[in-house]
């Protein structure tokens, strides 16, 4: 056999296909996973970062230097298992957590600034902390006011049918918030309360006088910063100040340049009283590096080929062994059906089912082998009593021994149509087991064929003392071969005839497609019942023609049946009789 059309080889290739790609997808997955345990690892470590920001901008917008800094970063440092340094732009220390390696070469995880927040961190849009409130900070005396007047806010709200409540801003100020919208009693309501402190008063004018200089505004056009440090916008003649997006005829870049410089002022303003910017260095506890980095070197890249290729030959020898071991029940399977030897074989797999399969086939030939000769046995019986009954009145005419009269010339008649019939009946059988039987159907009345089959048998009938009975219901109409139909029944009668002794009946009905014979014969035993229908079969097993024809007539009367697309089915019981029903399909 050639190496392509091997089992083993198909196999082997099929292995191998598998195994690579068993070993890619697990490479694969593997990768996959490292990767989402490295992003994990990352995200946790940037969350770990933000908090770190977020706490020294927090103490870096309510102190105005970093001296106290040291033990809130020692805290955070042992919690995180990392080292935090903080230094100025030329990497002098200003706090850390522990002595370590130089940071040189290290990169700053921020820098921490509280008027300049990293909004990449923050992930808010506000760059300056709005804990920086410097000159804004209220007394104690100061907050007490404010928030009576918030809880008067809080109480015209609610007469107003409005809900509020007081928050601290991060500056310490107290603030009236609402959820619902709000009516125009509500808005009055609000306004009212809007109140600024002296002190703030003062820090907002300084900063208003410091915008406007920044944005080189007209001294006829006044502007005003409010607590919340919006920008509302007068005239010198006119006490109302609009908000600075409700002011007409303003550009957007001078609008743009406005909110700039007030940002730039408010920085100038809070300068002296925040820390300084400080870079931050989040790195390990005893390296210098700022992040854990992962390289795949040449001897982890030769650690991971020589692992895949191990693992692939380990695959390939293994399918190896079980390639042979599959093959083997096959090599048996082979040389056990060239020795026609039966196949032992337990297995419950395909090559198990392949083995029983095998022996089912080979049973069955043999089971023809034995009927194809037991068919030439009887054949060659069948056709041995007519010819050696020809022979011998042929003989003895030649000796002179019987006279060449009528009477041997009948007699030779008989037997050769004997033999002629024989050899009719193996011809339809044959043809039926070629699959060569035609037939013709046609509309065929059902009512004339059985009259004529009991006619033609009368005589018979009358011979043998059998009374022979139509009982055909309507006119019924087959889509039959009339000629092979014929044969049918005729042999159903003959067959009855043959089986009823004097004295007994036989009746053929019809019905629709349904025709039956019944008779009051010998009947049939139960055990014989099955091989009714065999070739050469009779229950007499003499062979003898006085109790039987030549055992081919049922058997060819059920391949013109199933030709037909009908059944034959038999019902008998002996000492009573037999009944046949045949049933031809509609058409």
């Amino acid at each position: 056999m050639p190496l392509r059309h091997s089992l083993v080889t198909r196999l082997l290739l099929t292995s191998i296909a598998i195994a690579v790609a068993a070993i890619a997808a697990t490479a694969w997955l593997a990768t996959r996973t490292a990767t989402r345990a490295i992003v994990a690892e990352q995200s946790r470590s940037l969350t770990d970062d933000k908090g770190v920001y977020e706490m020294l901008v927090g103490y870096a917008a309510t102190h105005p230097d970093w001296s106290g800094a040291a033990p809130l970063i020692s805290a955070r440092a042992a919690k995180l298992d990392r080292r935090i340094t903080l230094t100025t732009d030329d990497l002098r220390i200003i706090a850390e957590s522990s002595p370590g390696p130089s940071l040189r070469t290290a990169r700053p995880s921020a820098v921490v600034d509280p008027l300049n927040l990293d909004i990449g961190l923050t992930g808010g849009t506000e760059r300056i902390d709005s804990r920086a409130v410097g000159p804004y900070r209220l007394t104690d005396s100061d907050r007490a006011k404010l928030r009576d007047v918030a809880a008067a806010q809080v109480g015209c709200l609610r007469r107003a049918g409005a809900e509020g409540k007081v928050t601290d801003d991060p500056g310490g100020r107290p603030v009236v918030t609402t959820t619902a919208e709000l009516s125009s009693a509500a808005y009055t309501c609000l306004a009212a309360g809007a109140i600024v402190t002296p002190a703030e008063r003062k820090a907002l004018d300084t900063l208003a006088a410091s915008t406007a200089r920044c944005a080189e505004w007209p001294p006829e056009a006044l502007l005003r910063i409010g607590p919340d440090f919006s920008i509302s916008l007068g005239r010198s003649h006119d006490v109302v100040y609009l908000p600075l997006e409700r002011v007409r005829g303003l550009d957007s870049s001078t609008v743009a340049r406005l909110k700039s410089c007030l940002e730039q002022s408010r920085r100038n303003q809070l300068r002296p009283y925040v820390a300084p910017p400080a870079l931050l260095f989040l790195t390990g506890p005893s390296s210098g590096v700022d992040r854990t980095t992962f390289t795949l070197s040449r001897e982890n890249t030769i650690r991971i080929v020589g692992t895949t290729g191990a693992v692939l030959l380990a695959t390939i020898l293994i399918t190896v062994l079980v390639g042979r071991r599959l093959v083997r029940p096959l090599r048996a399977l082979t040389e056990a059906a060239d020795r026609q030897a039966p196949i032992a074989s337990t297995g419950r797999d395909e090559i198990g089912h392949l083995a029983r399969a095998l022996d089912a086939s080979a049973e069955r030939r043999d089971r023809a082998e034995a009927q194809r000769r037991a068919m030439v046995s009887d054949v060659a019986h069948e056709l041995r009593t007519p010819l050696t009954n020809i022979r011998s009145w042929l003989e003895a005419a030649q000796d002179d021994l019987a006279p060449t009269d009528a009477q041997l010339v009948t007699l030779l008649h008989e037997e050769a149509t004997q033999l002629q019939h024989i050899i009719d009946d193996l011809g339809d059988l044959a043809a039926a087991d070629a699959g060569t039987l035609r037939i013709h159907p046609a509309p065929t009345d059902v009512r004339d064929l059985v009259g004529q089959v009991v006619e033609s048998h009368r005589g018979v009938a009358h011979a043998a003392e059998v009374t022979l009975a139509v009982k055909v219901h309507g006119t019924p109409i087959v889509w039959a071969d009339a000629v092979r139909l014929r044969q049918v029944v005729g042999n159903l009668v003959s067959n009855a005839i043959r089986y009823t002794p004097a004295g007994g009946a036989v009746t053929v009905g019809a019905e629709g497609t349904t025709i039956t014979v019944r008779d009051t014969g010998v009947g049939i035993p139960a055990e014989h019942l099955p091989r009714i229908f065999d070739r050469f079969w009779r229950a007499d097993e003499s062979r003898s023609r006085a109790t039987g024809g030549s055992g081919l007539g049922l058997a060819i009367t059920r391949k013109l049946v199933e030709a037909h697309g009908g059944t034959i089915e038999v019902d008998s019981t002996p000492g009573e009789g037999s009944l046949f029903t045949v049933r031809l399909p509609d058409r």
